[in-house]
């Protein structure tokens, strides 16, 4: 059967082309698997395949048309038009798609959901191609025209503003507080816009327009190398652009601060979910292995720490950087192929990083502006981590820290955009937006356990009386090892064993001890003993392996500083006659004779 369209893959070395009803990708490699799907009930007439997001789309004679990932499963299908389509483009980043039909053009989320319909006169569109910049479409007519479109109308929205571009050089701002409105007018087409954390990024095909919300009418103006932006991110104290040439970070005075630079940098394929940015880091996916997270100084543009990047286990998919507090607390999230969500501290100082994970399904997440609260969508609700770095002092209260709201109000799968003070905005699956209200309390208590105001965080969690709240106080209060509200916290939870813990630490005669012991609490049992050790604490470091069964250890430690060997052994020989057992351990047998 006669192929009527193919496409480059993402990386030049697959090849996706139509057979009749099929679809087919085929790798360059001569031993490599192809794959072949029946994709539409009709012939395929056309397909792409974009490089920054690895979709698919193809339109086909059942005048349908369909987004598909790299693995050949259906994300979207389109209703029956009303005949076939025969054209469709990607924009170069990935974010919205066009569809040509007879005298129909449309324009759509890469989500597949549609934005606008034109009907032109135009017969039927047979080729439509993108400008560079992804604002500008022209597309070949059946009756000898040609078609020239402009996207407007994207909306951008924070907090009491609503953004429109409602021409190509124009913006209104409203402020729905009080229904001011302001014009903003640009000299060139604008091409990229950013609203977040009071400032508004504006690039335009020559220059970047930064405005602060307080005062519409004054911009810092600053010109651009290269022309066409493809992303831009804003943390507080900055923002980043990325064009095809590379990543810069500028204050929002328009100073250049940084500008990243890695071996096999491919700046044009970069999409916000392999990119994030916060005060002091910024975390990139590495293009060449989707393991391995990049992690660079942001008001530096060095590779933190000893230059090794972050790599897991399975390819990764998203990430996100924690917002708020001090950069040696630096968390990074990330969701892997498998849709487990991670979480892990970005500096660390010489030993492997520790990746938590913290929850399964998730198909997107977000960290809120204000404090270091995640939420995401898991299955079909919509999950809110109170206090995610319970994980790392306290695992079994990571489950209490949870918020859970029942997603029988959304529709399949849908997509959060922002978790901005206590709103979290969702992008459904037919494109609606909605909205869904976090309870304001676990903010004021992160906001409390910074600064140490422990009187005042328990006074909260006594008024608002809720369960999650008070485990989010018992693992920060744990974390800042202030014992007492932690003891207070894990009574209010009936966390008995833990409690007689604390007390237990409490009662050590020296700081080390205690310290060693609050590190136990957490799990970390080799920095508890090396803790002991440096303190030469050797019989209390023997002892805490004695009570975990590490015998081996315990002995060994106890040959080690020639002490309390005969202290083991009495204590193992206990251990097995309360079994009934026989020792049958080389080396307790060979130490047991010379006691």
């Amino acid at each position: 059967s006669p192929v009527y369209s193919v496409a480059w893959g993402p990386d030049s070395d697959r090849i996706l082309y139509t057979s009749g009803r099929q679809l087919v990708i085929k790798p360059l490699q001569p031993s490599a698997k192809v794959i072949q799907w029946k994709a539409h009930d009709g012939v395929v007439l056309k397909v792409d395949w974009n490089s920054v997001n690895d979709l698919i789309l193809s339109g086909g004679e059942d005048c349908k048309y369909k987004v598909w990932d790299s693995f050949g499963r259906l994300l979207y299908s389109s209703s029956s038009h009303d005949y076939p389509i025969t054209s469709l483009s990607w924009t170069p980043d990935g974010e919205v798609f066009s569809v040509g039909s007879f005298n129909t053009l449309r324009l759509c989320d890469k989500t597949g959901w549609s934005y606008a319909l034109e009907k032109p006169n135009t017969g039927s569109v047979f080729s439509l191609a993108w400008s560079a910049d992804g604002t500008q479409l022209a597309g070949a007519g059946g009756n000898g025209h040609v078609i020239f479109a402009h996207v407007v109308e994207q909306h951008w929205e924070w907090k009491n503003f609503v953004i429109t571009l409602t021409k190509r050089r124009t913006m209104q701002v409203r402020n729905v507080m009080n229904d001011a409105v302001d014009i903003l007018e640009f000299r060139d087409r604008v091409i990229k816009a950013s609203l977040a954390y009071g400032h508004l990024v504006v690039t335009t095909s020559l220059q970047c327009y930064v405005y602060n919300s307080r005062n519409w009418n004054t911009p810092l103006i600053f010109d651009l190398k290269e022309g066409t932006v493809s992303l831009i991110l804003q943390a507080e104290k900055h923002f980043l652009l990325v064009d095809g040439a590379g990543l810069y970070t500028f204050s929002y005075e328009g100073r250049l601060i940084s500008s990243p630079k890695f071996p096999g940098m491919r700046a044009d394929i970069l999409n916000a979910q392999g990119v994030s940015l916060s005060n002091d880091t910024i975390a990139i996916r590495d293009k060449s292995d989707e393991k391995v997270i990049l992690l660079f100084d942001a008001l530096t543009g060095k590779a933190l720490g000893d230059g090794k990047p972050l790599t897991h286990k399975l390819e990764v998919v998203e990430v996100a950087l924690d917002q708020c507090g001090p950069s040696t607390e630096r968390k990074i999230a990330l969701v892997d192929k498998n849709r487990d969500l991670y979480l892990t501290s970005v500096r660390h100082l010489g030993r492997e990083p520790k990746i938590c994970k913290i929850g399964s399904m998730v198909h997107s997440m977000a960290w809120n502006d204000a404090a270091n609260i995640l939420c995401g969508v898991q299955d079909n609700q919509l999950t809110v981590w109170y206090y995610p770095s319970a994980v790392f002092t306290d695992k079994e209260l990571l489950p209490k820290t949870l918020c859970i709201k029942d997603g029988s109000e959304f529709s399949r799968a849908p997509h959060i955009l922002s978790y901005v003070g206590t709103k979290v905005t969702l992008r459904q699956g037919d494109g609606s937006l909605v909205y869904s209200s976090v309870p304001p309390y676990p903010a004021l208590l992160h906001e409390y356990s910074t600064s140490a105001r422990w009187e005042d965080a328990l006074r909260l969690c006594r008024f608002a009386k809720d369960q999650s709240l008070w485990a989010c106080l018992a693992g920060m209060a744990m974390a800042n090892r202030e014992l007492t509200t932690a003891e207070m916290a894990y009574a209010a939870i009936a966390e008995l064993p833990r409690v007689q813990y604390i007390n237990f630490i409490k009662e050590q005669p020296s700081k080390e001890s205690s310290l060693a012991h609050m590190l136990m609490f957490s799990g970390q049992v080799q920095e508890a003993e090396a803790t002991l050790l440096q303190a030469g604490l050797i019989y209390q470091a023997i002892r805490v392996n004695i009570d975990l069964f590490s015998w081996e250890r315990a002995l060994e430690l106890a040959v080690k500083h020639k002490t309390h060997v005969d202290t083991v052994l009495a204590y193992r020989q206990r251990f097995l006659q309360s079994f009934g057992r026989k020792e049958t351990n080389k080396r307790f047998l060979q130490y047991a004779e010379g006691v």
